[in-house]
């Protein structure tokens, strides 16, 4: 019997992230940075677990790829801008510090550029 390689990385992945979210918990005062990395965009919310609400996001559909930022470029220069507009409209929100929650990928590559995006506009983790 085949076994879809993309359906066991998912589950992989998703058994990664519940053992992280055991561990941690966003709240209003300092929320939860998830981020979600598919093969095209990343995409990042700030979650309050306390009332399961969503505060603001972001993705790299919003943002012009086109653009380098110091020696990024391609979706890693947008993830970065990404996390530093997310980190924007947090502090609009009045939101300073946050928990990250990679979303059981590796803290590598897109993932890293988006937090360093988020460290740069402001946010404290």
């Amino acid at each position: 019997m085949a076994v879809n390689k993309s359906a066991e990385r998912r589950r992989r992945r998703a058994t990664r992230h519940k053992r992280v979210l055991k561990k941690m918990r966003g709240t209003a005062e300092r929320p939860r940075l998830v981020v979600f990395r598919s093969l095209k965009n990343i995409e990042g919310q700030l979650v309050d677990d306390d009332r399961g609400a969503t505060l603001a996001g972001i993705s790299t559909l919003a943002i012009d790829e086109a653009v380098e930022v110091e020696d990024r470029s391609g979706k890693v220069a947008a993830s970065y801008l990404a996390g530093k507009t997310l980190a924007e409209k947090a502090k609009a929100a009045g939101i300073e510090t946050i928990v990250f929650d990679r979303g059981g990928y590796r803290y590598q590559g897109r993932v890293k550029a988006f937090a360093d995006g988020a460290r740069a506009g402001g946010l404290k983790f």
